[in-house]
C-alpha cells in the first residue's frame, strides 16, 4: 500500500533525474587540467561498497607510481576517516563542489583523483567511470522513494566499467546481475567483486582474535542486516543487531544504549562505525571490529588494463 501511495513521487523523481541527465548530455563537462579523474559511484543510495573499492583503487594506483588523492563530497565523516586509516599516505580532499576539490588535489601534487561517489556528479569530466551494483539489490529496480535507486538502470550506458559487489549474495546471483546490467551497457567492461570478511581488530586498529560466545552487532551502515549475517556465519553464535541510520554520529546516549543492550556481551562493529566509536573505547564493552577486503572474482585484468589507459599508463 505504501509503495502504491509513493509511486507518483517515484515517477516525478525519475522524470526530474531524466531531465537533469538530458541537460548534461547536451553540455560538455568541466575538465580540470593536468590531472586524471576516476569516478567510483553507484546507482543505489548506498551499500554497494564504493568506499572500500575507492580505497582499493587508490592503493592500486599509488603502488604503481601515481600520486593519488581521494576526493569526496564530505557528507559522511566516517568515510573520510576510513580513507585516512586505510591509506594514510593518500591525501583526502572533501568539498561539495568536486571540481574545486580536484583542483586542490592537483595543486597539492596529485596526478590522479579518485572520486568516492561521483557517478551523479556530472559537472566534472572524468577519464573513467566505474559503477558498482550490489548483488543483494533487485535489478533493475525502482527509483526513490519506492526503491533504492537514484537513477534508472538505463543510466549505466554512460559508465565505462560495471562491477557487481556481493557480501551475502551468491556468486551465481552476482553473475546474473552483471549479465542483466550489460543489457543496458553492452560495451562496458564488467566484473564481480566480493567484499569479504578479513579479520578482527580492536577499536584502535590492533589485530585481535575473534570474540567468543553470543555478541551484539552494532552498525550504522546502509545494510546492517548483511553485517549481522556475516558475523553470525563467521562466529557460529547468536548475534543480536542494534542498527542506527547510515552515517549516524554517535553520542553519549548511544554509548549508554549500546552498553545496556550488550548486557555483558562483546560488541562487534563495522570499520565504518569503529572510526566514530574509537573515542568511547574505554566506555564501551569489549569491542571487536570486523574488517573486510576486496576480493576479485572476475574482470580484474581487464579493469586494471583499462585503468592504466585512463591514467596514461604505469611506469
Amino acid at each position: 500500500m505504501l509503495s502504491g501511495l509513493l509511486a507518483p513521487a517515484s515517477w516525478v523523481y525519475g522524470c526530474a533525474v531524466w531531465v537533469r541527465n538530458l541537460v548534461y548530455d547536451g553540455h560538455r563537462s568541466e575538465r580540470v587540467a593536468n590531472i586524471h579523474v576516476i569516478s567510483v559511484g553507484n546507482l543505489a543510495v548506498g551499500g554497494t561498497g564504493k568506499t572500500p573499492f575507492a580505497a582499493w583503487l587508490a592503493r592500486f594506483l599509488s603502488e604503481r607510481g601515481k600520486r593519488v588523492a581521494v576526493v569526496s563530497r564530505g557528507y559522511g565523516r566516517d568515510e573520510l576517516l576510513l580513507h585516512c586509516r586505510w591509506n594514510p599516505e593518500v591525501p583526502v580532499e572533501a568539498d561539495a563542489d568536486r571540481v574545486i576539490a580536484v583542483e586542490r588535489a592537483r595543486d597539492a601534487g596529485a596526478t590522479v583523483a579518485v572520486l568516492d561517489d561521483g557517478f551523479q556528479h556530472r559537472r566534472l569530466a572524468r577519464d573513467l567511470d566505474v559503477v558498482l551494483l550490489a548483488a543483494e539489490d533487485a535489478f533493475p529496480g525502482r527509483v526513490l522513494p519506492t526503491g533504492p535507486y537514484r537513477e534508472a538502470a538505463a543510466s549505466l550506458a554512460r559508465a565505462d566499467v560495471i562491477l557487481v559487489t556481493r557480501r551475502t549474495a551468491s556468486s551465481e546471483r552476482a553473475r546474473s546481475v552483471l549479465r542483466c546490467a550489460r543489457d543496458f551497457a553492452p560495451s562496458c567492461l564488467g566484473g564481480v567483486v566480493r567484499l569479504a570478511p578479513a579479520g578482527w581488530v580492536d577499536l584502535g586498529g590492533e589485530q585481535v582474535g575473534a570474540p567468543s560466545g553470543d555478541v551484539l552487532a552494532v552498525a550504522a551502515v546502509a545494510r546492517p542486516g548483511d553485517f549481522r549475517e556475516n558475523v553470525a556465519v563467521l562466529l557460529g553464535a547468536k548475534v543480536e543487531l542494534l542498527a542506527f541510520h547510515d552515517h549516524h554520529e554517535y553520542c553519549d546516549g548511544d554509548i549508554r544504549r549500546i552498553t545496556t543492550t550488550a548486557d555483558g556481551r562483546a560488541v562487534v562493529v563495522t570499520e565504518k562505525d569503529a572510526v566514530k566509536l574509537a573515542p568511547w573505547a574505554s566506555d564501551l564493552p569489549e569491542a571487536y571490529v570486523l574488517t573486510q577486503r576486496v576480493v576479485w572474482e572476475s574482470g580484474r585484468d581487464e579493469v586494471e588494463m583499462r585503468t592504466s589507459e585512463a591514467v596514461g599508463g604505469f611506469t
